[in-house]
């Protein structure tokens, strides 16, 4: 059967080594729901192990043709569970009635969006084992004080648990890509609702890391209008806050926005 010539634009890199796409498909938890979505299958190097697991019931979301017919040859179990399309476009909703993982060796081009979509779908994503870009995959499990803090790392810690598994060399890729890549598993914690305005607290995270080197009192002009807050949490920095202080000054905020109204 002929390989899938690796598409530039759609940022494919086909994983080569057996020993590390096992691992990756054995990385969930053991309380991963049964139903998982596989993200860019490519040819099939998680898959073949995937359809192995008779506790799961497996689908894929693929965009390109010419991997969606080698699929459907190389695995005739397949058969009605590959989604043809884009999974940034996919209505999650209509295609999953109940809970589901996700997995994939993701394009490093998208990874950032599938996060920014899980955290979106969070009631019905409770995990998700991926490999991305190594310092994508590092930002998301960073702590708060460190360099690669930011966005991601806030808005996904406000509701999972993250583990950094392991790292990933360039060489076991064809092609192989420039940089290194990092697996990580994402669990959903207990948090069904943040105790503050979440798009409150969307916009002040965005915002405050947009403008890093500025204290928060600062990068939250636009927010703020004309409020000059006088509260000690204004005259840090985004990276020293955990998401604890960010729900702080969220309640802040929209505490001093009311007030001035």
């Amino acid at each position: 059967m002929e390989r899938v010539r690796a598409k530039k634009h759609l940022g494919q890199h086909f994983l080569k080594d057996q020993n590390i796409a096992r691992k990756i498909t054995e990385s969930f938890s053991g309380e991963a729901p049964t139903h998982v979505l596989e993200i860019g299958p490519g040819m099939g190097v998680l898959t073949q192990y995937l359809i192995q697991n008779e506790k799961i019931y497996l689908r894929v979301i693929e965009i390109d043709t010419e991997s969606v017919e080698y699929l459907e040859k190389k695995f005739p179990q397949l058969q009605g569970k590959i989604i043809v399309g884009d999974f940034l476009k996919l209505p999650l909703n209509k295609h999953f009635q109940e809970p589901f993982a996700i997995i994939g060796n993701f394009p490093y081009n998208i990874s950032s969006q599938i996060l920014f979509k899980i955290i979106e779908h969070r009631h019905l994503v409770p995990e998700m084992v991926g490999m991305f870009q190594k310092e994508v995959a590092e930002r998301v499990a960073a702590k708060p004080g460190s360099k690669t803090y930011g966005i991601l790392s806030v808005l996904l810690q406000s509701f999972y648990s993250i583990e950094y598994l392991f790292t990933v060399h360039e060489q076991v890729f064809d092609p192989p890509p420039k940089v290194k890549s990092g697996v990580i598993r994402i669990k959903r914690n207990s948090v069904l609702q943040l105790p503050c305005n979440e798009q409150l607290f969307t916009r002040i995270v965005k915002t405050g890391f947009n403008q890093r080197r500025k204290t928060l009192s600062n990068s939250l002009k636009s927010i703020l209008m004309n409020v000059k807050p006088e509260q000690e949490i204004f005259r840090k920095r985004p990276e020293q806050l955990s998401v604890h202080e960010f729900i702080e000054l969220t309640q802040l905020v929209d505490g001093l926005l009311k007030q001035n109204l």
